[in-house]
């Protein structure tokens, strides 16, 4: 069996359909083809079950010539289902005119069932799109796979000692925590525990090595939307800043902290409340 995703926007939104995909392979015994932007395909590196990436970019105005080249990719494999996350009169034509008999969506004339998914936490949003094709969907359960290597190697990159590693991933910009206070943080931290280690994000680095930092590490302080979802997927501690708690699971160890927009008012006590050291 063949399952199509169609998935708008970027690494984040990727990463947040991930436990859906692993979800349908294993109870439908499927096979996964994901379209999405070539710049976010790296997310669907960290999911063995995918069979290929198509190439697509839904937000930046396909023409024609890209909509015919995607329908051919569409209707060469023989799809039994797809999940739809887009919305527009051209996907629906593209879709009308395949031959993929269960067609999941928000809503469009192509679609032969139609969900809303609801608030909450996205990845668990996506239980909905997931019910017509008879699967249920528990998004915390999903763990990364992460390859032994991979994690031999971050390792490696950890600075020596043994005491905590928190991982800061700054999202950067005007409307992030500001510099100053991450940089003041790790000192606030040690006075509760000296041997702290402190470990940077690269948010240049690929998924797969990006993933495997932050399951080397003991705890994760958040504002970059990547590392957020990576460290939700990895099942690891997080203090995820500017993320609405209810855009998080109820998950012990998940903590927000900071109002979405409103990080510059953000205090380091707040932080380090959220940390368990308040």
């Amino acid at each position: 069996m063949r399952v199509l995703f169609l998935v708008p926007g970027g690494m984040e939104a990727q990463l947040q359909v991930l436990p859906a995909a692993a979800r349908v392979a294993e109870a439908l015994q499927a096979q996964i083809q994901v379209a999405c932007a070539p710049s976010a395909a790296g997310a669907w590196s960290l999911l063995p079950a995918v069979e290929k990436l198509i190439p697509f970019n839904f937000n930046a105005s396909p023409t024609l010539a890209d909509w015919a080249n995607l329908l051919g990719n569409v209707r060469e494999p023989d799809f039994q289902a797809c999940i739809n996350l887009a919305s527009g009169r051209q996907v629906d034509l593209m879709l009308s005119m395949s031959h993929i008999p269960n067609r999941v969506a928000r809503g469009g004339f192509s679609a032969t069932d139609t969900v809303n998914p609801g608030a909450g936490w996205p990845s668990q949003a996506m239980a909905a799109f997931l019910r017509p094709l008879g699967v249920s969907l528990d998004a915390d359960a999903f763990r990364l796979a992460l390859p032994k290597a991979a994690l031999e190697k971050a390792t490696t990159q950890l600075p020596s000692g043994q005491g905590p590693a928190l991982l800061l991933a700054p999202a950067g910009g005007t409307t992030d925590w500001p510099a100053e206070r991450w940089q003041q943080l790790p000192e606030l931290v040690r006075t509760k525990l000296p041997d702290l280690r402190v470990v940077h994000a690269d948010r240049t680095a690929k998924p797969l090595e990006r993933a495997a930092l932050v399951a080397s590490c003991d705890v994760v302080l958040s504002s970059d939307p990547v590392t957020t979802e990576l460290a939700l997927l990895a099942g690891m501690p997080l203090v995820a800043l500017g993320r609405a708690a209810d855009q998080l699971p109820a998950r012990t160890g998940v903590q927000a902290a900071g109002e979405p927009g409103r990080l510059t008012q953000l205090e380091p006590a707040e932080v380090l409340r959220a940390l368990g050291l308040g």
